[in-house]
């Protein structure tokens, strides 16, 4: 398949179907699996989404992708991103979805297209444009007329978009399935009958535009029979009833790698060992497609994240993290796992399925053709504390808990999910000595009044309908009279301005003085603002910046969400508690330097800057200029300094920041943010920062991004690497000597410098942090490093006799690990 010979086999087949020579559809299905091109597939997929990277960063991505064994990518096709505005399109650039999937195509790999419109991917508005939530009468995702007027028009314009450059595999390209809405089973039964007719509706919608390849609907048990229902979560193998028809097969849409980020909580981590033994299972369950979401998270960049409080950074615990660097082991070990399914695929696709439970703990599944010759095992051990030994047509399997071991030929163990082989990895964030600020300049909001406000209503407008998404910031503002003897007479007494949102984050402002700021959660969007001021007798002007962390993207009826202040008092004064929601406001969407756009070299001259004196000040713009750090790794800001804000390179936003928002840990969510080096030039590249609440510029990093130290963890119950083998006709045989070993490759060409650690027996700690444990040997340090300095990769045998110190075993009764930890350069 990724081949050009294959890509051409294809094209050569389009033609004769558009020919009238041949009737078989190029991609069809049964309760099996997907066949394509007549051919029965097994297809390991990942999510990557175009705008969360660059295009220049697309063919890195794609082909680090296809080093990882996946043979399909599955993307979402974001229409707010599109349309902005009604009528207006835009693929240009990140926005360019078919150079994106020519890119995929280019590297021999399908694609899986999810048109939505509604998409989730803790994006704005779930994916829908502003404008459509103003549409007369609309109700979203639902059998409402207004909906599917518009949502048929976006479908038909990507369809044709595909259609037109021949992208669908009938056609000769790598589209070889369609998704149309998304997880609609989470919100039907808000929508009634309506729902249920919405469901119909959208699918025939969708075939009939189209029907050359499977149409998908994730998580919807009651799909039409004419679309394929999948699943979606961790665990599919025993969430998933399974296809709502018998001519269905199995498919697992989303298998999240870890969990999206939000700011505020805490680290959501997934293990390698966690993802590939529900991915064993959902196989021994039938399953012949498995997809990572996601397999590269990126960038939420500009104002693309969701109310939800969604992160800069995207599923940075991805396979790929967010600077397109391999996160091992995850990365490795589901390398290795697609490496053993496809030596099984024969018996799974064609033999058989027995299903043996021992007991509750210990399971045997075997998919057979005696008739061929041809099996394959999987052994499990459910039991998530304890290791197992399972009896097997004559044979013991050691099996580690929470484990499944794979035998392509029912005899050999090639990979067990438990016993990671690849080598690990921790990311380095270095300072960069090339990258150097110039001198910092400043430039501070006007703070305005009601009077430099001409928008005015009785109350605060909300905040989503007024903004209508063109910015997170809205300035609202009232005036009101104080008689002095409404003031507090003692000085230890102050008044206290109340104020009641409905979300995101609010800033307050007495009489031009900063007085504090306010925010919600992922959880709850609503907060209080309390605050004690300085009111003077005479007029007092009340201002407050109320802001959004991104428009909500998930649940029912969201275009009826709002958000801002609903209720605005001043209390403790001494004729009591004054409501002035109704005080008469004025209104203002956005900041001053957005509607110049001081981000900009040509907008940065039509303000005045003066340098910075040291003192930070909130709802102000930083500026500064620095050269491109050195070398070709990725790069990235640490924006500690600073508390709440945006940034932007070279005029172009890299996204929101909040490093004030700590997490349970007593850390910020998100420390550093990503700048892709295609927004760099060589020298002089503008760097521009809107702090809303007060930082320190001067102490803001400029990092490069590396995984240059690599680690190898071996047991003595490791098999060996899943590479030793290969499947020739019927037959399982090795290609080498089966050894057990440690490998080590040092990425892009660089070399192992030094040996940070060698422990041989107990050992405590992850790579980047290993301890020693009670027992040492000077002899294994020694042959890691006569094995590998000034190497790009080595391997080291997993043989005692050969690590350990001669006649000084220091624990010679314990289970050895051999754990190694190298620099590359």
């Amino acid at each position: 398949m990724a081949t050009t010979g294959g890509i051409l086999l294809v094209a050569l087949l389009s033609l004769l179907v558009a020919d009238g020579y041949a009737t078989t559809p190029v991609v069809t299905y049964d309760s099996r699996s997907l066949i394509i091109n007549g051919s029965r597939e097994l297809l390991f997929s990942g999510s990557i989404h175009y705008p969360r990277s660059t295009p220049d960063m697309w063919p890195g991505i794609i082909k680090k992708a296809k080093e990882g064994g996946l043979n399909i990518i599955q993307t979402y096709v974001f229409w707010n991103l599109h349309e902005p505005n009604q009528g207006e399109w835009n693929f240009e650039g990140n926005r360019d979805l078919v150079r994106f999937i020519k890119v995929i195509w280019e590297q021999g790999l399908w694609v899986t297209l999810r048109i939505g419109p509604y998409i989730e991917a803790e994006w704005n508005m779930g994916g829908f444009p502003y404008w459509l939530r103003e549409v007369p009468d609309i109700i979203f995702r639902s059998d409402n007329e207004p909906f599917k007027y518009h949502m048929k028009k976006y479908a038909e314009k990507v369809i044709d978009m595909m259609k037109k450059e021949q992208l669908f595999a009938d056609q000769g390209g790598p589209i070889v399935m369609m998704q149309v809405e998304n997880e609609y089973n989470n919100v039907q039964l808000a929508y009634r009958e309506r729902g249920i007719s919405y469901v119909h509706w959208a699918a025939n919608m969708a075939l009939s535009l189209y029907n050359g390849v499977p149409w998908i609907m994730c998580k919807q048990k009651d799909a039409p029979p004419t679309v394929i229902s999948t699943c979606n979560g961790r665990q599919c193998a025993d969430t998933f009833p399974g296809p709502n028809g018998p001519d269905k097969p199995s498919l697992w849409t989303e298998n999240w790698t870890a969990q999206y980020r939000v700011f505020g909580d805490t680290p959501s981590q997934r293990a390698a060992e966690d993802i590939s033994f529900a991915v064993a299972r959902f196989f021994t369950r039938n399953g012949t497609l498995n997809n990572y979401y996601m397999y590269y998270g990126g960038s939420n960049f500009g104002r693309t994240s969701s109310s939800s409080f969604v992160t800069t950074r995207y599923y940075d615990e991805a396979p790929l993290d967010e600077y397109g660097l391999k996160r091992e082991p995850k990365f490795g070990h589901l390398r290795d796992l697609h490496r053993a399914l496809k030596l099984s695929k024969k018996p799974l696709l064609w033999g058989t399925q027995k299903v043996h439970k021992i007991n509750h703990e210990l399971e045997i599944t075997t998919y057979e053709k005696p008739s061929e010759n041809i099996c394959v095992a999987f052994l499990t051990n459910n039991n998530t504390r304890e290791a197992r030994t399972i009896h097997f047509r004559g044979t013991d399997y050691y099996l580690p808990s929470k484990s499944v071991s794979i035998l392509p030929d029912c005899k050999t163990v090639v990979y067990n999910t438990a016993a990671i082989v690849a080598q690990h990895t921790s990311r380095n964030f270095v300072v960069s000595q090339q990258a150097k600020f110039s001198k910092w300049e400043m430039f501070q909001e006007k703070i305005p009044t009601i009077y430099d406000l001409t928008d005015r209503t009785p109350a605060p407008k909300e905040l989503y309908s007024f903004t209508k998404d063109t910015s997170d910031y809205a300035w609202y503002s009232t005036s009101i009279k104080i008689d002095a003897r409404d003031l507090p007479m003692r000085p230890d007494v102050r008044p206290g301005l109340h104020i009641a949102s409905l979300g995101h984050a609010l800033l307050g402002f007495v009489n031009g003085e900063y007085v504090g700021f306010e925010h919600g959660s992922n959880v709850e969007k609503s907060h209080i603002f309390r605050k004690p001021v300085n009111l003077i007798p005479g007029e007092n002007n009340i201002t407050l910046m109320a802001m959004t962390v991104g428009f909500p993207n998930s649940g029912a009826y969201m275009e009826k969400r709002f958000a801002g202040p609903r209720a605005v008092t001043l209390e403790g004064l001494m004729s009591g508690t004054v409501d002035i929601t109704k005080n008469e406001w004025g209104n203002q969407v956005g900041v001053n330097g957005e509607k110049i756009q001081v981000y900009t070299e040509a907008g940065a001259k039509k303000v005045q800057w003066v340098p910075f004196a040291g003192v930070p000040s909130p709802v102000t713009w930083y500026k500064t200029y620095f050269d491109a750090p050195e070398g070709t790794n990725p790069v990235a800001l640490r924006m500690m300094s600073m508390a709440k804000g945006m940034v932007w390179v070279n005029g172009q936003s890299i996204g929101r920041y909040w490093v004030s928002y700590n997490s349970p840990l007593g850390r910020p969510t998100q420390e550093e943010y990503h700048v892709p080096r295609a927004f760099l030039k060589p020298k002089n590249n503008l760097l521009v920062v809107f702090e809303e609440t007060g930082g320190n510029p001067e102490k803001i990093d400029i990092l490069t991004v590396n995984r240059d130290t690599i680690c190898s963890i071996i047991t003595e119950n490791h098999p060996p690497s899943v590479n030793s083998w290969e499947r020739k006709g019927n037959e399982l045989r090795p290609l080498v000597k089966l050894v057990r070993e440690a490998e080590l490759s040092c990425p892009d060409k660089k070399v192992i410098t030094k040996v940070e650690f060698v422990g041989f027996g107990e050992v405590d700690g992850a790579c980047g942090a290993f301890k020693p444990g009670k027992c040492h040997s000077t002899k294994a340090l020694k042959d890691v490093e006569s094995l590998c300095l000034g190497k790009n990769e080595c391997k080291v045998p997993f043989e005692k006799e050969r690590l350990a110190d001669a006649g000084n075993d220091t624990c010679p009764n314990v289970s050895k690990t051999l754990a190694i930890q190298v620099a590359c350069s």
